[in-house]
């Protein structure tokens, strides 16, 4: 259950960054970047800085 909703997240993370630099300011993309690195080093290191608040939200494996 947790990997399901981080990759939710992360993947609205991205969606809504891209969406807030083409309409807003073109800064958001840093945000669609950091988002980009977070999932890779997750893909490498199995931690993602979101499981520590989705646990503190209630999210259990």
């Amino acid at each position: 259950m947790l990997d399901r909703v981080i990759r939710g997240v992360g993947g609205l993370f991205v969606v809504l960054s891209l969406a807030l630099g083409y309409w807003v300011n073109q800064g958001f993309y840093l945000f669609t970047a950091f988002v980009g690195l977070n999932l890779l080093q997750s893909a490498f290191t199995n931690w993602c800085p979101m499981m520590y608040f989705l646990r503190k939200a209630g999210v259990s494996n």
